[in-house]
């Protein structure tokens, strides 16, 4: 069985409309590479064409594999099963939307193979295309995620890399349920480089990555790899704890002065600690250390 040297991964959910363009273009950089390649197509749950036209595509190219999920689960949840279905010596994510352009492939494999590096990001030089609000909130995660976890997210660097057969097998074995790849990939410190490129318009159909969607990659982002939440819970819970306090102060006033019903300064006491308690062992019970 020939040996795969480059496994293409692109996640898709309702891209229709932009299939035959991404075809028309990756299809030429990859044959071009001179190298054995597959194109690992998943469709996250597409509710249009998308899986019957890549099928369509894929009798003429037999290099072109499709990857159905049962129900859409999400850009990251499809990445990862590209990840895990892939077979080559690397591996290549990239959206379908072609704001990533394929020609950059060609440059991030033999930027890898000449520095012997695990790992190469695409890393967006210009983003003129996107719209300011765009801009704007990815520019704003990513000093949020510096400034949560550390230097070593690199800036504009999305999902557009390429990892080396033993990264791929490394993140394959790590138990995370919903991997955030832009955040774990950097933090597993392989040896890595970068290629800039211009970020191009939408080649057709809509974003799928509304501000929801952003919001909830963010909000995994914190969750995953920073103690920030579980600090939060704390001091949330020392507060409590304090209102509680002198919340006791009002209780035993009003039930000295007997303008409460039996047994309500009791409960009334009771649920305010325990929350305050429960919050305060949320972070002092969990062993885990941050990233």
């Amino acid at each position: 069985m020939e040996t795969i040297v480059l496994s293409v991964v692109v996640p898709m959910y309702n891209e229709e409309a932009v299939v035959p363009a991404l075809v028309a273009r990756l299809r030429p950089v990859l044959d071009g590479l001179g190298v054995p390649y597959e194109v690992v197509a998943v469709d996250d749950g597409s509710a249009d064409r998308t899986a019957a036209l890549l099928l369509q595509h894929g009798r003429a190219w037999p290099e072109l594999r499709l990857l159905k999920l049962r129900r859409n689960s999400g850009h990251q949840a499809a990445l990862t099963a590209g990840l895990h279905r892939s077979r080559g010596d690397w591996v290549v994510s990239i959206d379908a939307d072609l704001q990533d352009p394929p020609e950059t492939i060609a440059e991030m494999l033999a930027l890898a193979r000449e520095r012997h590096l695990d790992v190469v990001y695409g890393v967006r030089a210009d983003r003129s295309t996107d719209t300011p609000f765009k801009r704007y909130t990815a520019g704003a995660y990513y000093r949020l995620m510096r400034r949560l976890i550390g230097g070593d997210v690199p800036a504009q660097a999305g999902d557009f890399r390429l990892l080396s057969r033993e990264a791929v097998d490394v993140l394959k074995v790590l138990p995370e349920r919903t991997p955030v790849y832009r955040l774990l990939v950097p933090s597993l410190g392989f040896t890595s480089g970068s290629v800039p490129y211009v970020r191009e318009q939408r080649a057709a159909g809509e974003t799928k990555y509304p501000l929801r969607k952003m919001v909830a990659l963010a909000w995994d982002s914190a969750a995953d790899f920073s103690a920030a939440p579980l600090r939060i819970a704390t001091w949330l819970g020392a507060l409590t704890f304090l209102a509680c306090l002198a919340l006791t102060a009002f209780g035993i006033v009003v039930w000295a002065n007997g303008t409460v019903i039996p047994g309500w300064t009791s409960l009334f006491l009771a649920v305010l600690l325990l929350a305050a308690v429960q919050l305060i062992c949320y972070e002092l019970g969990d062993v885990t250390p941050p990233r």
